[in-house]
């Protein structure tokens, strides 16, 4: 009972006024908080997990405690430094339960669903997917640069919002996992510096596959706006900037975030954002209400411009000082070197002159050059 008191406390964080109101309300907790009895059975495995290791390794003077069935303050601390570095592995199944929800409704595999789709699969009793329209917005998971797809939840976005974490405290929150972080790691690892050449990204990344299994798709376009970047960086790609991780959204639009510009998103919990985080009904029921317009002539319109999201703003996580070179320094580097070239040229075709008019005839009628020594 006291590790699920601390495992209520722990998720409900500040919340003082609603533990106080479900510690005292079994079946409200149950339906407040998703999943609540397989969290207690989670924290009941995780004690006797140290109980039994405990049973294995006594510690001395500690047979009495172990005759008892009681628990000393440091097992109890033991116990809890488990909850907390194995509970967001543990999270991570109910992550990829609301992800799985989410790609069957994204009819045009961009990573993203309609609102009114959205709003749809709540009204149909899905207890997910409350959240907000403009808190949505807030969190960077609404996409609303189409006017032929109208609002849409990105899908990696919505899983990294923190509406999505189970804990959410002062320090730090316990959210999904970023799967865009392992893509990115394999192609860190393959190009072995923080620069690379767009050719070399493509052939990675074509040979890599999606979450499904499936082969990545890399378009014409896809290629094109990668070396984009590159004429951008003079012929390289920061591994670490804006552009890239947008590129790798539109390569693999489920897995990797839409990268917002700085300060146009916000990670706050829904305790922080106040009440008005939950769509009423009424939001609830009119965007639902027209889910049903045409799906194929939207798509037929957009086939070409799915990418209507992607800005030009760039912003480098590193220092890139050494490793890049603007288009204009590379223009002005190359004027620069010619005009040196120039000048030395002009300066050798002045030596020659004078050495020719200083030239003094031999007895045999040769022309004898003086010593001259170019730099």
């Amino acid at each position: 009972e006291i590790m699920e008191l601390y495992m209520l406390h722990w998720m409900m964080g500040d919340d003082t006024e609603g533990i106080d109101i479900l510690s005292q309300n079994p079946q409200l907790l149950e339906e407040t908080i998703p999943h609540w009895s397989s969290i207690r059975n989670f924290a009941q495995g995780t004690v006797k997990s140290v109980e039994f290791a405990q049973q294995l390794a006594p510690q001395p003077g500690h047979s009495a405690v172990l005759m008892e069935k009681s628990y000393s303050f440091e097992v109890a601390h033991e116990a809890v430094g488990h909850i907390t570095k194995s509970f967001a592995s543990y999270w991570e199944t109910e992550c990829q339960a609301i992800k799985t929800s989410l790609v069957a409704l994204d009819k045009s595999s961009t990573g993203r669903v309609s609102l009114s789709d959205f709003y749809g699969a709540n009204s149909d009793g899905e207890w997910r997917f409350g959240e907000s329209e403009a808190y949505l917005r807030e969190l960077g998971a609404l996409d609303e640069s189409s006017a032929f797809r109208g609002k849409q939840v990105i899908i990696p976005n919505y899983l990294q919002g923190a509406s999505n974490c189970i804990v959410s405290t002062a320090n730090y929150l316990v959210c999904c996992v970023n799967e865009c972080e392992d893509i990115l790691n394999e192609i860190e690892n393959a190009i072995g510096g923080p620069v690379a050449n767009p050719d070399a990204v493509v052939g990675l990344v074509r040979n890599m596959t999606s979450f499904n299994d499936d082969n990545v798709k890399l378009d014409a376009a896809l290629k094109a706006q990668l070396h984009r970047i590159a004429e951008t960086h003079g012929g390289k790609v920061p591994l670490h900037g804006r552009l890239f991780a947008q590129w790798l959204h539109y390569v693999f639009p489920r897995e990797c975030p839409f990268p917002h510009k700085a300060g146009t998103a916000i990670s706050m919990s829904p305790n922080e954002y106040g009440e008005s985080y939950m769509a009423s009904e009424n939001e609830v029921k009119g965007h639902a209400a027209s889910r049903n317009f045409s799906f194929n002539a939207v798509h037929e319109i957009e086939s070409e411009q799915w990418m209507s999201q992607w800005s030009e703003e760039e912003e480098l996580q590193a220092d890139y000082s050494l490793q890049l070179q603007a288009p204009w320094e590379r223009s002005y580097g190359s004027t620069l070197l010619g005009a040196s070239m120039l000048i030395l040229l002009f300066a050798g075709a002045g030596a020659f002159t004078v050495a020719g008019k200083g030239a003094t005839k031999s007895q045999h009628g040769a022309s004898l050059l003086p010593k001259a020594h170019f730099v």
